[in-house]
Formats: structure tokens, sequence, C-alpha cells
């Protein structure tokens, strides 16, 4: 697959997903549904995520579902993060509130980019693969 031939926007995710409106739902689903090659941000994700929950109201596990079966189009591809830690960074939100869709994202930068740690003073923050510091007593 070659790069991406531009960055799909939250706006244009929440289209394709919605269907609403209409029209700018099917041009959504026009350029999606294409075989152009696209990229799309955890920041995109992460925003594209608080509009279906806290917009549109969607629960959680939908929009997971939702926004990993977009991510696992062909022509879709992840910037800034392996594709494989941002899905798992997902999934990890699915079923409960602990992980939030932000710390998800930085979960999967930090495993991306084999971080080995995260410094968080939240208890909630995902600990797989990852150290979580408080800077209490890792700064010398």
């Amino acid at each position: 697959m070659t790069g991406p031939s531009g960055l799909l926007d939250a706006s244009f995710i929440v289209r394709y997903l919605t269907g609403q409106p209409a029209e700018q739902a099917g041009r959504a689903r026009g350029l999606i549904d294409s075989n152009l090659v696209l990229g799309v941000t955890d920041v995109g994700i992460v925003e594209s995520a608080y509009v279906l929950t806290s917009v549109y109201g969607m629960p959680r596990e939908a929009v997971v579902d939702a926004l990993v079966a977009l991510l696992r189009r062909r022509n879709i591809t992840v910037l800034g993060a392996e594709q494989e830690y941002v899905l798992l960074g997902l999934l990890m939100c699915r079923a409960s509130g602990r992980v939030s869709f932000g710390d998800a994202m930085i979960w999967a930068a930090a495993r991306s980019l084999g971080v080995p740690a995260v410094y968080t003073f939240d208890e909630r923050f995902p600990s797989e693969g990852v150290a979580l510091l408080s800077g209490k007593n890792e700064v010398t």
C-alpha cells in the first residue's frame, strides 16, 4: 500500500459511521469506500469517539466496534502509531469506562515507539507493556 492521498478528519469519519446528514454521509461513504488510501491519526480517532459518544449518544461498545471496523479497511492507514496497538488500545476502551480513548492512543503511541514508561497520575491508565510512573521517585 502506498502512502495516504489524504487524511480523514473526524467530521468525515462521523458522517461515514452515522450516515447523517445524508448528503455529507454519502460523500464520506464515496471517499472511504473508494480505492484511495486514506490516513487516520490518533487525534481523528479520539475526536470521532468523543463526538459519537457525546453528541450522538452511541454506546462505547458500538463506537469501538465501528472505529475498529473502519481502521481494518484495506485502504485505511493509521498514522503516528502502529495499527496493531491502536486497535488493541481501542479494544481496551470497549467494555469498561476504565480506559479513555485518549489514554488508549497515548498507550498505543508508547507501545509503537518502544517508550518504556508513561508518566501519569491516572490510576486507570492501561499498564499492559508500559511502566506507569508518577514522577515521585523517578527524577534524579
